[in-house]
Formats: C-alpha cells, sequence, structure tokens
C-alpha cells in the first residue's frame, strides 16, 4: 500500500496524548495538558442543559445560531470598541483549532509561507502542513520571549502569505506589546500579508494588557481574529470557537470550514451566547483566581531550584531545568512521572529551532490549589 501523504510527516501522536498516558500509567498529577479541573459557572452548564431538553439538538445554522454571533459582537464591542454585522462577520466553528485550520486552508496555497512566533501550539505546524504551506519561525527567546521585530522583517519572502500570531501566547505566556503589535502591523501592510491571530487566552491576562490586532489601523480588512469559549468558561470540551472579521474574511474561512465539520455544538451555542454577557465580576474573578494559583506553582518551583519564567497571562509557567542539572526537557518530563508522579511538557516540542526550547518544562496551573500543592509536595523528590 501507499506510504501516507508527506505532508503528515513529523506529525504522529502529539505530546499531549504521550504525557497524559503517561499520567495515567503512573497515577501522576497531570500539569501537562491545558485543561482546569473544575467546570465552568452554574449559569453556564445549566443553559447547555436547558438547551438540550428544549431542543437544540439539530444542526444548527452554518455560521452558528443568531443568538451566539450577536454575543460575540456585543463581546467584541464591550472589551474592544470594534464594531462587527453579526450576520456577515461572525463565524462559529468547532473550537479555535477549527478556526484556525480552516484559516489556513483559506488563504495558503501550497509553497506559500506562514510566519509564526515559536514555540508554537502542536496544530500551527499540523494546519500550516495540512494546506500544503511552509511554516517559518520568529522564536521568542527566553527569558523574555520579547518579539524582535528585526527578525521578523528578516523573514519575510516573495512567498510570504500569511502571519500566525498567538498572543496572549502559549506556552510561553507572553503578552505582546503595543510596540510589538504596531511592528507586526507595519509588517504586514508593507507586504499585504493576511494576519490570523489567536486569541483564546485574552481573558486570561495577568499583567499587561491584551489588545487586538484587528484594532489597529489598517487591520480590520486584512485580519482572522479567533477565539474560543474553552479558556474563558473552562468548558474545553465543548470546542465553541469563533472567527470575527471583514466580510470577505469571514466568507474565505467559512468556505473551508463548512467542509471540515459543517457545524457543532448546537446546546453548547445559547448557553455560551448567554456567558459572554456575564458581569465584569465574572472576568475579574476568573483572573484573580488564576494569579493566585500562578503564583502559588511559580513560587513552588522557584523555591526548588527551577529557574522559573513567571507568565503575563495564559495557563502555563515555563522553567529552565538546568539549575537542577537536566538539560533536556524531553528527557526530564519522561523521567518525571516514574521520579515525581507528576506530569509536565518538554517546550522544545513546540519548536522548529529545539535548541532553543531543550531546557525549558511548561507546566499547566489551571488546576485547584489542593492539587498544586500536591504536586509541589511530589516534585520535592527530585
Amino acid at each position: 500500500m501507499r506510504a501516507h501523504a508527506e505532508r503528515l510527516d513529523g506529525l504522529g501522536t502529539t505530546i499531549f496524548a504521550e504525557m497524559s498516558a503517561l499520567a495515567v500509567a503512573t497515577g501522576s498529577v497531570n500539569l501537562g495538558q491545558g485543561f482546569p479541573d473544575q467546570d465552568g459557572p452554574d449559569s453556564l452548564l445549566e443553559g447547555a442543559i436547558a438547551a438540550i431538553r428544549s431542543g437544540a439538538n439539530q444542526y444548527p445554522p452554518g455560521r452558528g445560531i443568531p443568538a451566539l454571533r450577536q454575543a460575540i459582537v456585543d463581546h467584541q464591542q464591550r472589551f474592544y470598541g470594534l464594531a462587527y454585522d453579526p450576520g456577515t462577520q461572525v463565524l462559529v466553528t468547532t473550537g479555535a483549532t477549527e478556526a484556525i485550520a480552516a484559516a489556513l486552508l483559506a488563504y495558503v496555497e501550497p509553497g506559500d509561507e506562514v510566519i509564526a512566533l515559536e514555540p508554537y501550539y502542536d496544530s500551527y505546524a499540523a494546519g500550516i502542513a495540512f494546506a500544503g504551506g511552509r511554516r517559518v519561525p520568529v522564536t521568542l527567546r527566553a527569558p523574555s520571549y520579547r518579539l524582535d521585530l528585526d527578525e521578523l522583517r528578516a523573514a519575510v519572502t516573495p512567498r510570504t502569505k500569511v502571519l500566525l500570531i498567538n498572543s496572549p501566547h502559549n506556552p510561553t505566556g507572553t503578552v505582546l506589546t503595543d510596540e510589538e503589535l504596531r511592528g507586526i502591523c507595519a509588517v504586514a501592510l508593507e507586504h499585504d500579508l493576511v494576519v490570523i491571530t489567536d486569541e483564546v487566552y485574552e481573558h486570561l491576562v495577568y499583567d499587561g494588557t491584551h489588545r487586538p490586532l484587528a484594532s489597529y489601523d489598517g487591520m480590520a480588512d486584512r485580519t482572522v481574529s479567533i477565539s474560543s469559549a474553552g479558556k474563558t468558561f473552562a468548558v474545553t470540551g465543548w470546542k465553541i470557537g469563533w472567527v470575527t472579521g471583514s466580510p470577505e474574511v469571514v466568507t474565505a474561512v467559512n468556505t473551508a470550514k463548512q467542509f471540515l465539520t459543517y457545524v457543532s455544538g448546537a446546546p453548547f451555542q445559547p448557553a455560551v451566547a448567554d456567558a459572554l454577557a456575564l458581569g465584569n465580576d465574572y472576568y475579574d474573578g476568573l483572573r484573580a483566581g488564576l494569579r493566585s494559583r500562578r503564583d502559588l506553582l511559580a513560587d513552588g518551583l522557584g523555591e526548588f531550584g527551577f529557574e522559573v519564567h513567571r507568565p503575563a497571562a495564559t495557563y502555563f509557567i515555563t522553567t529552565d531545568i538546568r539549575p537542577l542539572g537536566y538539560t533536556d526537557g524531553i528527557d526530564f518530563c519522561r523521567q518525571l512521572p516514574e521520579r515525581a508522579g507528576v506530569v509536565a511538557i518538554p517546550h522544545q516540542v513546540f519548536y522548529d529551532n529545539t535548541e532553543a526550547g531543550k531546557p525549558l518544562v511548561r507546566w499547566a496551573f489551571c488546576k485547584r490549589p489542593e492539587v498544586l500543592q500536591e504536586a509541589l509536595i511530589r516534585l520535592q523528590k527530585l
């Protein structure tokens, strides 16, 4: 039988699946995959139950139910002052992952180059490969993880088609500054590039401020803005994401998306629509709770001798393992479940430039405080 398509080379089982299996096999505390261990607000959960019971169980409209599209429009206006038409400028997707894949399929031709900030979420590499593109990394380097705008400019070639920007950034927790964002805009405008922005951690910012690239002059018509409910409302398994942009952008992405899942999440969509309208006390409480967990885990890891890179946002802390005498994050993470009963994720799987990530390890702090405390107790064995 013919071998699989070359574009799948290197896209085997994800590191998350490997480490989660190790966690189960060893009874380890799983600080690897970024999902919370508590459900979102009761009103959200009850909304989904009510929707199921009321019969919202068949195909929803292709672009999402009207109530959710309006709620997304209201959210963008409320938090960022961005105005969208719910009929033509919003698309509901099966999570942000599908939105990113559909956007890449919509805009990338075989051989086109996609510049992405590494370390990058692993689905980026897969989405670029599926579209037949070539990924070009611009590295955010430890310990500051700041964007080198000169390096970004130098990465652009005549084959560059898309800038894939993630801020707040997974896995480093960096929030791009106004200067960095303006630099990205300048590059996009100079070279007539499409910008795909992954903003799923938009409400999980503890230091600094998130500003969407679409809000900058000249960017509204060339930006595919992507977010989701999973991180904001602790329902990562619901897979309700969305795209906002110009009518042309949304139509292009939908052209690809409609042949991926077509539609999904019918009873979850009205629940998310209601949740997006929750008051500021919910969003403030979300940040405060996660900030305290960040500090709990960061302080504990620092006491054990790790060099801790305290994140400004997201669910994740990065540590350099070299102060403890380790040099290879993959080896360290594969040994950690047996040695200490804890699972983490090696950074280097998120890089093309693997040497930059080799001594770095990512830890998820989106767990209950008692789970984080248990992980710290176990890590004393190191």
